[in-house]
C-alpha cells in the first residue's frame, strides 16, 4: 500500500527559511497536485521529499519508513521516481541510450516492469527518435523522455514537478493523456504544477501552497469550485 506523508516539514536554503510546516498526504492510485505561483515552494518540496533539499525538521514517512535524513539514492531505491522540472537529460546519448541507463528492477518491476518497447508504447513520438541525440529533441520530447527514463527504474510513486512548464499546447495534452493512463495503470502520483487547468483534469486531490505553507486543501473539484482561493493564491 502506497503512503507517502509530510508531517511539520521545514526547509532551509543557507539561512533562508523554504518551507514552513508543510503537511500533505499522497495514498495509492491516486494523482495529487500541489499547486501554486513560481517561487511558492514546490519546487523545495518535491527535493525535500528526494533528500536533494534535507529536511530541517518535521518527518517524512514512505510506507513507514522515514525519509529524513536518507541519500537521495537510498530513497529512489525505496520506489520513489523524481522527474525534475528542468529536465536533466544526456544530451550526447541517444533516446535509446537515456532509456538504457536508467533501467533498473526497482520496487514497481513486479507490477510495471518497464522496457524501452513499453516507454516507446506509451510515448510513440520517442519511437523514431531512438537513435537521435537528446540535444537535438524539442522541449516536448525531451519532457517525455524524462518521464520515460525515470520509468524506466520503476517506481511505484511517481512526482512531477511541473510537466507542462515551457511546452506546446497540444504536447500539454498529450502529456495529460499520460499521466492519466499512468494512473489507469496503477501508479500513484504527486505532480507539481501552476497550470490550474491541467491539474484539474489529471489530479484527484489538490494542496495549495504559499510562501512555503500550506493554504488549502482538498479534493480538486472542490477547488475548482472556490474563487476565493484560486484568486487569493494562483492568481485566477
Amino acid at each position: 500500500m502506497i503512503h507517502l506523508e509530510l508531517s511539520d516539514v521545514h526547509t532551509h536554503y543557507g539561512s533562508s527559511h523554504i518551507l514552513f510546516g508543510i503537511e500533505l498526504e499522497v495514498t495509492e492510485g491516486h494523482v495529487v497536485c500541489l499547486l501554486g505561483r513560481n517561487g511558492a515552494g514546490k519546487t523545495t518540496t518535491m527535493r525535500t521529499i528526494m533528500g536533494l533539499a534535507p529536511a530541517t525538521k518535521g518527518r517524512i514517512t514512505y510506507n513507514g519508513t522515514n525519509l529524513v535524513g536518507r541519500e537521495p539514492y537510498a530513497i529512489a531505491q525505496l520506489g520513489i521516481g523524481f522527474v525534475p522540472d528542468d529536465r536533466v537529460i544526456f544530451p550526447d546519448l541517444t533516446v535509446r541510450e537515456n532509456l538504457e541507463v536508467a533501467a533498473r528492477k526497482g520496487p514497481g518491476a513486479a507490477k510495471f516492469d518497464w522496457t524501452i518497447d513499453k516507454i516507446y508504447d506509451l510515448f510513440p513520438v520517442l519511437r523514431p527518435l531512438d537513435r537521435h541525440l537528446g540535444a537535438y529533441l524539442s522541449g516536448g520530447e525531451q519532457q517525455m523522455l524524462t518521464v520515460g527514463r525515470t520509468l524506466m527504474g520503476n517506481p511505484l510513486l511517481l512526482l512531477l514537478d511541473e510537466p507542462v512548464e515551457g511546452v506546446a499546447p497540444i504536447v500539454v495534452q498529450e502529456l495529460g493523456e499520460k499521466i492519466r493512463a499512468l494512473k489507469a495503470m496503477g501508479l500513484t502520483i504527486l505532480m507539481a504544477e501552476q497550470n490550474l487547468h491541467f491539474a484539474t483534469q489529471i489530479s484527484d486531490f489538490a494542496y495549495v501552497i504559499e510562501k512555503g505553507r500550506i493554504r488549502y486543501q482538498g479534493t480538486m473539484q472542490d477547488l475548482a469550485n472556490n474563487d476565493e482561493v484560486k484568486q487569493k493564491y494562483l492568481m485566477i
